[in-house]
């Protein structure tokens, strides 16, 4: 394989080549120069990933030399055309042959120089364990909401098929690495069958520019979480930098698994869904595929395409043609649509005789006993019903076994008055796109057919009618559809009687709205939106450092901000010592106790470590906490010494004998009286919440409610309070599994501005300042330390150490990782203050004063 630098003096195969040719392409067709078309290096690229290249292969049969064209059909081929003209675009991927081990290399070779493909040639027990086994078998019907309850349904998951998925992936991930100039280059994954792929590339490049795109469905979060391997894939998808869905039932479903499996919340900013995944954000992308309108158009005006439009138009003159195009699948409802049209035939005599579906059923794409059950039912069906109806001349259902070509489809789509799509469950499906174009025809279509237009010269107005299943990705983007529960066969019966009987003007508006829609959203557009996005997710790369952790599939990037590093015993405590007036404010809940301990009770060990901070003079430690004061005095009635500062700063004491003291004015709380009864609703209505009431401010908790359901009712409580006290002297907050009620002016970041206030005004301006939290409230201390420190009219705090606890954007410069590590701090901070280096006596605040 050759190297980077070799590669940039390859050239393309321009798409537009292609489009130029209406038959077969030659591979001596490129664009290279008379001098064999060297690029620049510093070309932009977009290196695209999928299962099969977009390369057709076939041997010659003379000689058996092997003979390759570009597949016109490939959505990845035609998705070059959403590119700039200036990028250049190299696919890797595997061909769909099978090529021998000896000339592996010659054709590599051939397709990198003509065609810019880089095949990923997998061992033949390596692609049938893969593809058969673990895409199409099991992961094919999961994600299409079958689980494997049985044997017979679906097939339950194999470790060995697992391996063979890591397997593949990984060659692909080889491939890629051979050829990527991982600063420059992006890259854009296609599909379930390379869902691990990203992690194998973000291990090895942390800043590789990472976007994917699932073709498929993404099931609920109660099917996925089924698999053995979920969190595995579910991380591969994290280390992405853009994430597709066609719909956004799927990016939600999506979510859904990300906030109850790694509880991972996203946000909407400006449009954009993001989640925030050690440092970096993820971004969602939902936009449909489209199709390739101008390969379309170019076989509509083929004189071929002419010739077999007026050969089906006699072939079923006299006749209402229904077309159905679908592959031999489990999930595309087949046996569906048979049973709707045997039922409308039943139904309304005056349509026999008259009423034909055309069902064009390509091949399947797997093999095994549910496909042959799915074709064998298919069949009985269409022959009872046949046998019913049918009579010389006529058969209301005719199949047609693929593979058809482009050009057949597109004379079946011409001349068909109604579409049929009745999927129980498929990712998008670009039938009705492609059938809608074909309807609208083409000028060229026009005059062979001899279509003339009326005194004014305007052909007559173009009409389609599509029936949609529900289930499918199109139908959200298609509303002027019929649209159907396929399961429902009245329903689809009904369906095709008003898609029969419907008027021409209204088949016509539907047909211009979907026609307008399509021809805007090409395979151009969804492409260009998809590269855009993707440079707009990666523009701040060169701004963060990252550092990789994770063993295995679990591996994961922490980027970081250049300024935003950890914080270490070792580079504090020589400022430590060297300082005279220290202020040490600490969080409680999250910073020196876990959040996932169901005792809270400071430890011995939180204790001690606090006492010997406070025996030192020069220290003043508080803890700022959003507990109660009366929980706050009784954990800490051993640290005499211990500031505390309860309910977010409305208390505040500076020792246990001195008096609490309150933050602000307010004194009266009668808006409890309205924000109570409110709250229990939502108590009563999410199950697992519950509300804590402090002196000054109401909690609701929804920690051990359903992560979805208890964020969704969180929300809906925020603006439900904002509403309801929008004139009384307070505010609602949301926070990590709460919504709290507390007095304006009440925040930790006030407490941190009173107590530098404080010593400043005793005399003992703070030269040394400490802050450790891990939540929103804590930002409110970050952001105020970062006020006082860039003001000019203050005196200078010389040492300032914020720092939050685990890595995560935030105000603060420096991170912790957990608790542990937070306690592994104090110790050494602690163990610095020996009592030998005391050079002053001990003097305590008491009341705020020194």
């Amino acid at each position: 394989m050759l190297s980077r630098s070799c590669v940039g003096l390859l050239n393309l195969i321009s798409a537009d080549d292609y489009n130029r040719v209406p038959g077969v392409m030659a591979p001596e067709i490129n664009n290279f120069g008379s001098d064999g078309g060297v690029s620049p290096a510093s070309r932009e690229r977009r290196i695209i990933v999928a299962n099969q290249l977009p390369i057709r292969a076939s041997r010659d049969g003379e000689n058996e030399h092997w003979r390759f064209e570009f597949d016109r059909d490939s959505l990845v081929l035609q998705a070059k055309d959403g590119f700039p003209s200036e990028v250049e675009v190299l696919y890797v991927g595997s061909l769909k042959a099978e090529v021998e081990p000896k000339e592996q290399d010659e054709v590599a070779q051939v397709l990198l120089e003509k065609f810019h493909c880089v095949p990923t040639f997998l061992p033949s027990e390596v692609h049938n364990l893969f593809y058969h086994g673990f895409c199409k078998h099991y992961l094919w019907p999961l994600f299409h909401y079958m689980l494997p309850m049985s044997p017979s349904q679906g097939a339950r998951f194999d470790r060995a098929q697992w391996q063979a998925y890591v397997h593949a992936n990984k060659i692909f991930a080889d491939k890629v690495t051979e050829v990527i100039n991982p600063d420059e280059d992006f890259v854009w994954v296609h599909d379930y069958h390379l869902m691990i792929l990203p992690t194998l590339l973000r291990k090895r490049f942390h800043h590789v520019k990472l976007g994917f795109f699932l073709h498929n469905t993404f099931p609920t979060s109660e099917i996925y979480r089924t698999i053995p391997v979920r969190e595995e894939i579910l991380r591969a998808f994290l280390n992405c930098d853009l994430i597709g869905f066609h719909t956004f039932d799927y990016a939600r479903h999506f979510l859904s698994c990300c906030s109850r499996m790694l509880g991972l919340d996203y946000e909407s900013k400006k449009g954009h869904i993001g989640l925030d995944y050690y440092g970096r954000t993820v971004n969602i992308k939902i936009q449909p595929a489209g199709i390739h309108m101008g390969l379309l158009e170019s076989v509509l005006s083929l004189p071929e395409t002419a010739s077999r439009v007026k050969e089906l138009r006699e072939q079923y003159k006299g006749k209402i043609v229904i077309l159905g195009v679908d592959d031999m699948d489990l999930f595309k409802g087949i046996s569906l649509k048979f049973l709707a049209l045997g039922q409308l035939l039943d139904q309304r005599e005056h349509l026999r005789g008259r009423v034909v579906l055309v069902q064009i059923l390509n091949p399947a794409r797997s093999r095994g006993k549910d496909i042959q059950d799915v074709k064998s039912e298919s069949e009985a069906i269409a022959s009872e019903i046949n046998q019913r109806y049918g009579r010389k001349g006529y058969l209301p259902i005719v199949c047609i076994n693929g593979p058809v070509s482009t050009q057949e489809k597109v004379a079946y789509y011409a001349v068909s008055e109604c579409c049929v799509v009745s999927a129980v469950r498929d990712g998008m499906n670009l039938m009705p796109y492609e059938y809608t174009v074909c309807r609208q025809g083409s000028v060229a279509l026009d005059k062979a057919l001899g279509v003339e237009g009326d005194e004014n010269g305007k052909v007559k107005p173009k009409q389609s009618v599509i029936i949609v299943s529900e289930f499918i990705g199109c139908s959200p983007s298609l509303s002027g559809a019929i649209r159907v529960n396929p399961w429902n066969i009245d329903d689809l019966t009904e369906a095709m009687n008003s898609a029969i009987t419907m008027s021409e003007a209204e088949k016509h508006l539907r047909h211009e709205k979907h026609y307008k829609y399509i021809s805007s959203h090409d395979v151009a557009y969804w492409a260009r939106s998809f590269d855009q996005d993707l440079g707009r997710a990666c523009r701040k790369h060169h701004r963060k450092r990252c550092w990789g952790f994770g063993l295995g599939l679990g591996f994961r990037v922490v980027a970081l901000d250049p300024t935003f590093r950890k914080l270490f015993v070792d580079n504090i405590v020589s400022d430590y010592r060297d300082t005279q007036s220290r202020l040490i404010l600490l969080d409680y809940d999250g910073t020196m106790m876990p959040q996932a301990s169901i005792d809270k009770t400071p430890s011995t060990e939180v204790i001690s470590v606090l006492n010997s901070l406070c025996s030192d003079p020069r220290n003043i430690v508080f803890i700022v906490s959003g507990r109660d004061k009366d929980r706050l005095s009784e954990w800490f009635s051993p640290c005499e010494k211990l500031g505390l500062s309860a309910e977010h700063g409305y208390f505040t004491r500076w020792s246990k004998d001195s008096p609490w003291q309150t933050q602000g004015s307010t004194t009266e709380f009668d808006w409890k009286m309205v924000v109570e009864p409110v709250m229990a609703l939502y108590t009563e209505a999410t199950d697992g919440s519950f509300i804590e009431q402090k002196e000054s401010a109401i909690v609701w908790h929804h920690q051990e409610a359903d992560p979805h359901f208890g964020s969704c009712q969180a929300k809906e409580l925020l603006d439900h309070l904002e509403n309801v006290l929008a004139n009384e002297p307070v505010v609602v907050k949301r926070g990590q599994h709460i919504v709290e009620v507390k007095p304006q002016g009440v925040s930790k970041g006030m407490v941190v501005e009173e107590l530098i206030s404080t010593m400043r005004s005793e005399g003992k301006s703070p030269d040394f300042l400490l802050c450790i939290g891990d939540d929103r409230s804590d930002e409110d201390m970050f952001e105020s330390i970062a006020s006082s420190v860039s003001n000019p009219a203050l005196p200078t705090i010389s040492k300032v150490f914020a720092c939050t606890v685990g890595q995560k954007p935030s105000m603060a410069k420096y991170y912790l990782e957990d608790t542990s590590e937070v306690i592994n701090l104090l110790e050494g901070l602690a163990t610095a203050s020996a009592p030998a280096t005391l050079p002053i006596a001990s003097q305590e605040l008491q009341g705020g004063t020194l």
